[in-house]
């Protein structure tokens, strides 16, 4: 009777660390997903500013430059 409750111990105790093992990386993971979402958000709004202010500046670049052609 002993050794049954032990091999039921046992077995049931490496249940326990693989369904406690797989909560904690259920929860890294929700914790790194609830993280970088906001993270990757703000880099695509940084990205897209970026973007903008590269394009308005080329275009006052090709400006000048027609601008400059036009007088010679």
């Amino acid at each position: 009777m002993a050794e049954e409750m032990k091999s039921q111990q046992q077995d049931g105790g490496s249940q326990n660390v693989k369904g406690d093992f797989s909560t904690i990386l259920l929860g890294v993971g929700n914790l790194l997903d609830t993280t970088l979402t906001p993270i990757g958000n703000a880099l695509v709004q940084a990205l897209e500013s970026a973007n903008s202010v590269a394009q308005q500046i080329l275009e006052g670049i090709s400006k000048s430059l027609n601008n400059n052609q036009g007088n010679q």
